[in-house]
């Protein structure tokens, strides 16, 4: 590893040694994420996991990739690198436990103008505490050095997630009914979907992102922007082990309610969300007036103060609160109900 210098390929913009210091850095933040059954250390060409898979008749692995969209401009202006990795971490997990699966282990994968060790570091670390938050394990990930094309301050991110359920115990909307109650989990705000409009409602080029502003309470547009998307893993889990019988589960993401509530509703059957009793979030209010956005408009791209959806029988409404709040959410409330209307998402303002 010593001799591994190129003086041409440095020449040509990559530090192989800067790549090498990166990793050093990052070790103590993979560590935490160690769970039973990593195999690999950081460093192979593989990252190897021996899932323990006893219990189950008849284990699915299910996955997902995603990354963090614009929202990394919010990083890059601010000059904060070390949440962006749980947004990275929650958009992967936080769709396949809707799937009921159990996440095991996490990649990522960096592209960034200059390979500058302390801040990939500082990514990772993100990284590593999504991991954490999720109970899986990091095994591996990439580095990716892009001189010439992409500007030297300029990265991004994406992560890639592997969980497993039993088969039987997959939760793929089949099971909603007539009736259910709709539980919504808050989020943390904006999450890591909508900041294209996000970022041209408030110019984030030439905004203030550190003034604090009366109408968030205090706090400053760019705190309330970069909180890093919530991670709903455990509050799931916590149902699940609990004896909730859960229906159906909707990650709220891009495309807002109108998109996402109906993937997990069968043919026939739709949606009826009380907007007044999602608890409110200053930001969103802010959106809506400054850009002038339409409720519809709203409701189609953020996820308006809940990051989750889910699908209850109506009698297990009272015992999935208690279990809810013990796990970390206590703000869980009921948004409306499964309809017989096949039409989608209708918003019920009465």
């Amino acid at each position: 590893m010593n001799n591994s210098h190129s003086d041409a390929y440095a020449a040509a913009g990559v530090d192989i040694t800067a790549g090498y210091e990166g990793v050093r850095l990052m070790k103590p933040f993979v560590e935490r994420t160690k769970i039973p059954g990593v195999v690999s250390r950081l460093g192979g060409f593989g990252g190897l996991f021996a899932p323990d898979l006893s219990g189950m008749t008849e284990p699915v692995f299910v996955s997902g990739t995603d990354g963090v969209g614009t929202k990394l401009r919010l990083a890059q202006l601010l000059g904060k690198h070390d949440t962006i990795g749980i947004d990275c971490v929650a958009m992967c997990v936080n769709d396949i436990i809707c799937c009921g699966a159990k996440p095991l282990f996490f990649l990522d994968y960096i592209a960034i103008g200059k390979n500058r060790a302390e801040k990939v570091a500082s990514i990772v670390s993100g990284v590593a505490e999504g991991c954490v938050q999720s109970g899986c394990a990091l095994i591996g990930g990439e580095t990716a050095e892009h001189p010439g094309v992409m500007a030297p301050e300029d990265y991004d991110i994406a992560g890639f997630a592997v969980g497993v359920v039993d088969k039987a115990k997959i939760i793929d909307g089949s099971r909603v009914r007539e009736g259910d109650a709709l539980i919504g989990l808050t989020s943390s705000g904006i999450h890591s979907n909508g900041f294209s409009l996000v970022r041209k409602v408030f110019d984030i080029e030439h905004a203030d992102l550190n003034a604090p502003m009366e109408e968030l309470e205090g706090k400053s547009l760019g705190q309330v922007l970069l909180a890093p998307t919530k991670i709903y893993v455990k509050a799931l889990q916590a149902l699940l082990e609990g004896g909730i019988d859960l229906h159906g589960a909707s990650h709220i993401t891009g495309g807002g309610f109108f998109e996402n509530v109906p993937r997990m509703l069968p043919k026939g059957l739709g949606a009826r969300i009380v907007p007044n009793a999602i608890p409110k979030q200053p930001i969103f209010d802010l959106i809506q007036k400054r850009g002038e956005v339409s409720d519809h408009d709203m409701y189609n791209t953020f996820n308006m103060g809940l990051g989750m959806v889910l699908a209850v029988p109506l009698e297990q409404t009272e015992k999935a609160w208690e279990l809810l709040a013990a796990a970390g959410e206590p703000d869980a409330v009921c948004v409306g109900c499964v309809s017989k209307d096949p039409g989608g998402v209708a918003l019920d303002y009465a």
